[in-house]
């Protein structure tokens, strides 16, 4: 019995002496800043989360204007805490890369499962016959915290008013087309089809086609094709408007600054 209570006894000191030897101190600034942060855990910042970006600011000196939902306000603030110079966030908005809508679209069966975009795509890549573009149930509305997203005409559509730039539409959208763009994109090809011209017109009236006319028209050089799908350079573009005036099917839309889709 004695035996066991010294072992107790001595387990109890070794514990409390590894407490004292294995502490380490946490910076106070980290929970300063973890508490300023919107606590979306988005990963815009491109850390895990809200914590991994407090952490990172602090022992990493990572850049203080990753955090888009945050905005330039936030940015100033955690550069007051780390006595660093502020930088403005660069702002992004979700661009929704279809504008497949029911008049525009050729749906190729009647769905009627679970009703998430996710569920959809698992059934042949969903219902409609382009099966790049948007599913339409609105997977990419349910997870944005701002209800800058609707549904209309089975078309999603961002209000970037009320867009933070958080991602979480993106994640959760399974077609991958809706991505982040800056808040001041010029223009943009809206179609993620890379099929052959004559396939995409069977399926949607409005997608990129692959003509190159606007490849050529541009006189930036800011366009370029591949796989069949045309894309714009932003570093390149002016916003001179040639390539939406020359476009076949007018899936170029620009400016998006307010409203995209």
């Amino acid at each position: 019995m004695g035996s066991v209570t010294a072992l107790g006894v001595l387990c109890s000191v070794m514990l409390a002496v590894a407490s004292k030897v294995m502490f380490v101190k946490t910076d106070e600034r980290v929970a300063t800043i973890r508490e300023l942060l919107p606590g979306a855990n988005c990963g815009a910042c491109g850390y895990s989360g809200c914590d991994g970006y407090a952490e990172a600011l602090v022992s990493e000196n990572a850049m203080v204007n990753l955090c888009t939902p945050g905005g330039s306000g936030l940015a100033k603030e955690v550069s007051a805490i780390l006595g660093v110079e502020a930088e403005d966030v660069i702002a992004r908005v979700a661009v929704v890369y279809c504008r497949g809508d029911g008049a525009a679209r050729q749906v190729r069966m009647d769905y009627s499962g679970i009703q998430t975009c996710l569920a959809a795509k698992q059934l042949y890549g969903g219902q409609n016959s382009c099966v790049f573009g948007c599913l339409g149930f609105g997977d990419c509305a349910a997870a944005c915290p701002e209800k800058a997203i609707c549904v209309e005409d089975g078309l999603a559509r961002v209000d970037t008013r009320k867009c933070t730039g958080c991602r979480l539409c993106g994640k959760a959208c399974p077609n991958n087309i809706i991505l982040m763009d800056y808040s001041v994109l010029t223009a943009a090809v809206l179609c993620k089809n890379t099929e052959k011209g004559a396939a995409v017109r069977k399926k949607c009236s409005i997608g990129c086609i692959g003509c190159m006319k606007c490849v050529r028209e541009c006189p930036a050089k800011a366009i370029s094709a591949k796989n069949n799908l045309a894309t714009i350079d932003q570093s390149k573009c002016s916003g001179c408007g040639t390539c939406a005036d020359v476009c076949v099917t007018k899936c170029i839309r620009m400016p998006l600054a307010s409203r995209s889709g």
